[in-house]
């Protein structure tokens, strides 16, 4: 069995090396057992999604609000395990145990190398305590990626009579 095994995988280390030389992508990816996987979700607490897809979409996707009014949908990803992501604009949230979303920063991802973007993201989501990074990758251009994360911001800010307001020193 063990000498099995050892052929196996000098054939696939030999396959790799062989498509390396070639010139062709050789993709990397961590093997994991779902039911072990499952099985550390449903001990920390997590339940488990509804049977139906409405529940899972409605936490896959999220709409941030602009300062404009504009509504961005954004694909929601739990901080480690965000895949590596092309330029675009990230939220990196707080989601409380509550289902209550904070967002933390606002920002975007420019570089070519999407390993460097995810690397980008995750080092400021850890530096603020963040748990979700919520992607939005549908700004064309650099300068649409800009006022994207422009009128993110704006919206995302009270102006202090709001708060006075909601506090009854306002009428």
């Amino acid at each position: 069995m063990q000498r099995k095994l050892a052929d196996k995988r000098n054939r696939v280390e030999q396959g790799v090396s062989q498509t390396a030389t070639e010139g062709l992508l050789v993709m990397a990816a961590r093997i994991i057992e779902l039911t072990e996987f499952r099985a550390r979700r449903f001990e920390t607490g997590e339940a488990p999604q509804a049977q139906n897809g409405l529940a899972t979409c409605a936490d896959r996707f999220y709409f941030w609000t602009g300062a404009s009014g504009k509504r961005y949908v954004h694909t929601v990803y739990d901080l480690l395990e965000c895949p590596a992501l092309p330029a675009g604009n990230y939220v990196l949230v707080r989601r409380e145990p509550n289902g209550r979303r904070a967002a933390l920063a606002i920002g975007r991802v420019s570089s070519a190398a999407h390993s460097l973007n995810l690397a980008e993201i995750r080092q400021r989501g850890a530096e603020l305590g963040a748990n979700e990074v919520h992607v939005h990758l549908l700004a064309d251009t650099t300068k649409q990626s800009k006022l994207v994360e422009f009128d993110l911001r704006g919206g995302q800010i009270k102006p202090e009579f709001e708060h006075m307001a909601s506090s009854g020193l306002v009428h």
